[in-house]
């Protein structure tokens, strides 16, 4: 009975427990992987859980090998990775050990395509959903066309033919024959096991043999783009609105793609009334008026306003007039001000102070969490527990050539440790490292988070982490420096811009500073800390070379 009664006690002290002890946080990743017929590295983005395998032209989409796949040790796997895929449609999967995370594996393949016909005009259209190709002449009669180039498929592997006229292997060598394009002409193609592909080929003529298609004005530029015929003389010309004469673009800065041509007019004022004309022999476009940008300069850049409406040391007066922000807002909470103003301009500033980047551990003892010195174009929105939830970005619509500024920085060991990016291990034999970047795009919050204002969302929660993304479609321009050694002298710094796309006006700027690169996993050296001071835009090519 004795014996009973005590295991009765225990049942009953056991229903009373609860089982509330979390599971810790680990994070999992595809930390490499490999497969056959790629055209470059696999490109894994940690933070979107996603992989991009880039294929060759000549690789079977529709059976892709991947032959190994590294994942965080002790992950389990939903799906398996390695083996035959097709991969016309994502590869889905989910990692997990104690949390369940899903990741995505696409594929990438260009083929690259052509046809082309002596007397074009402009570029060829192609419909690749409905597998049809267009182009347009400067003459009527289209039963006797000249074929200069086709190319429907994957190089060396695929073969082409026609039922009219009856070509049962359609080559370089006889092109001529496929010429009476009085009607749309059907070209099927084979290769790999696929089903055969039909092709519609059509030419138009067309009565206009020049065409502006494009205008993008920059600051002291401006992108031109135009379609004309194919053999003649194409160029372009120029004036500021309101002058009569014509100012012509040299040939040997043209760049010339058949029909197509394109040029960087350089040497022009900001917010100053342009018109463009191309031409194709005598034959001209109507006049193309625009307007280029606006030289903007970047609030606050010698950090020289600060506050402090609570407890957090802040960038600015008022949150209405903040362009920047730091962590100071999460880290105050526990006393501490990671990012601050000091006394220490770089030499020749018209200012007094600079701002200092300066990583620390925030808590007590051993409780609490490492907090990279910091500094970002944005607002800190809300602390979520210990993490921060951040908003990147202002409002922002012009086309900077270069970020510059004046730098020193202390590089420390890493003596804090929380996660490590995918595919690295991060451990106390290395050094921290700082970085700078600077980006601009089209972000939207409906997609990536935040606000109108700020629409880049940042969380560093390790269960809800999202973290800046430099490859994302919205980026149009991008540039940055990673500091991997001490700059102990006021140093200037020159960040080039990649325009990825020349085109598109962006709607935002992101420009971050971090005295630790990897602050977002939690790890890096409170030793480390970085002062930065006078950045600016340069929007001219002939200031490049000048440090103010």
């Amino acid at each position: 009975m004795k014996r009973l009664g005590l295991c009765i006690l225990a049942l009953a002290l056991t229903a009373c427990i609860e089982n509330d002890i979390p599971y810790p946080l680990v994070q999992c990743y595809i930390e490499a992987i490999a497969a056959n017929g790629l055209s470059g590295e696999p490109a894994i983005d940690p933070a979107a859980r996603r992989v991009v395998l880039p294929l060759e032209e000549t690789t079977d989409i529709q059976a892709v090998e991947i032959t190994s796949c590294k994942i965080t040790e002790n992950a389990s796997v939903s799906d398996e990775i390695v083996g035959v895929h097709d991969m016309r449609t994502p590869l889905y999967t989910t990692l997990a050990i104690y949390q369940e995370y899903p990741w995505t594996i696409e594929a990438q393949q260009t083929i690259p395509r052509a046809f082309t016909v002596a007397g074009q005009i402009g570029s060829t259209e192609w419909d690749l959903a409905n597998l049809r190709a267009k182009v347009y002449v400067g003459f009527e009669d289209l039963s006797h066309v000249e074929v200069t180039s086709l190319k429907l498929g994957p190089a060396g592997i695929t073969t082409m033919s026609c039922s009219y006229p009856d070509i049962a292997d359609l080559n370089d060598t006889n092109l001529n024959l496929l010429n009476d394009f009085t009607d749309p002409r059907k070209v099927t193609i084979k290769y790999h096991n696929h089903l055969p592909e039909n092709w519609t080929l059509q030419v138009e003529y067309s009565e206009i043999k020049v065409t502006l298609t494009k205008v993008a004005p920059w600051t002291h530029s401006a992108w031109l783009y135009a379609d004309g015929l194919n053999g003649t003389k194409l160029g372009f010309r120029y004036r500021p609105e309101g002058t009569e004469e014509w100012i012509e673009v040299p040939q040997e800065q043209i760049v010339f793609n058949g029909g197509s041509f394109s040029v960087q007019v350089k040497g022009l004022m900001p917010e100053t009334r342009y018109e463009a004309v191309a031409y194709s022999n005598d034959d001209l476009t109507e006049t193309y008026p625009f307007t280029t940008e606006p030289v903007l300069a970047l609030p606050n850049a010698g950090f020289e306003v600060w506050s402090t409406p609570a407890k957090a040391l802040c960038p600015y007066l008022s949150k209405e007039q903040a362009f920047w922000d730091t962590g100071n807002h999460g880290s105050a909470t526990m006393g501490v001000n990671v990012t601050t103003n000091v006394d220490d301009p770089r030499p020749g500033s018209a200012g007094t102070t600079s701002a200092y980047l300066h990583s620390q551990f925030v808590g007590m003892g051993v409780i609490g969490k490492f907090a990279a010195g910091n500094i970002f174009v944005g607002e800190y929105f809300k602390t979520d527990g210990t993490d921060g939830i951040l908003n990147f970005g202002r409002p922002f619509a012009t086309h900077p050539l270069a970020l510059r500024g004046w730098i020193k920085f202390r590089q420390g060991r890493i003596d804090q440790i929380g996660s490590s990016p995918a595919g690295t291990t991060l451990t106390t034999d290395d050094m921290d490292e700082g970085q700078i970047y600077i980006a601009l795009g089209t972000w939207t919050p409906e997609e990536y988070g935040g606000t109108a204002e700020s629409p880049v969302q940042i969380r560093t929660k390790p269960s809800d982490q999202q973290l800046f993304n430099k490859n994302t479609k919205a980026v149009v321009g991008y540039g940055e420096l990673t500091l991997t050694e001490n700059i102990d002298e006021w140093t200037p710094f020159t960040i080039p811009i990649d325009w990825r796309d020349k085109t598109v006006p962006p709607t935002h700027l992101i420009i971050v500073g971090s005295a630790s690169r990897w602050g977002d996993y939690f790890t890096g050296s409170t030793q480390s800390g970085m002062w930065l001071d006078d950045l600016e835009l340069v929007y001219d090519e002939t200031d490049l070379g000048e440090n103010r």
